[in-house]
């Protein structure tokens, strides 16, 4: 009903949408405490990276809807360089202190992030963030479903 993605077609039909409540499906089918931790502080240090890749997403996505969905002589040069500078903020931060190598909530939400900077923006990230790249990469390694979803463009 939202029109958004992602959205999680189960096999009998029924539909789960909105990234919270998909993690937090896909944790109880793993038996709970995986993907969310259980202990307070390791919890709340992965829902603060789920909120930062939250962010670059939202950021990210009203750029491309500026320029998608607005007529060319309403669009606004300082809302967009607004919310590339939130992304940009985001990506300075996350490559002075990387996520962790640990796979949980907080994790999948940079690299889905990541992975609609590269659909929607190519290459706009990378150079300048060497190491977020390199952490990117140790994840879509550790995790082949990662790649295996990748929307190519």
């Amino acid at each position: 009903p939202l029109g958004k993605i992602p959205c999680l077609i189960l096999e009998d039909g029924h539909t789960l949408y909105d990234s919270r409540v998909i993690i937090e499906y896909l944790d109880h089918l793993a038996g709970g405490g995986r993907l969310l931790p259980t202990d307070p502080m390791a919890r709340i240090a992965a829902l603060k990276m789920q909120a930062l890749g939250d962010g670059i997403c939202d950021a990210a996505i009203l750029r491309v809807y500026e320029e998608r969905f607005r007529p060319e002589d309403k669009r606004s040069a300082d809302w967009d360089q607004h919310q590339a500078g939130k992304v940009e903020r985001c990506l300075a931060h996350l490559e002075a202190a990387p996520p962790s190598d640990v796979i949980d909530v907080g994790t999948i939400a940079i690299a889905a992030a990541l992975g609609y900077l590269d659909l929607r923006f190519p290459g706009s990230w990378r150079e300048a963030h060497p190491t977020l790249v390199a952490w990117l990469d140790r994840f879509a390694a550790r995790v082949p479903s990662f790649e295996a979803t990748r929307v190519k463009a």
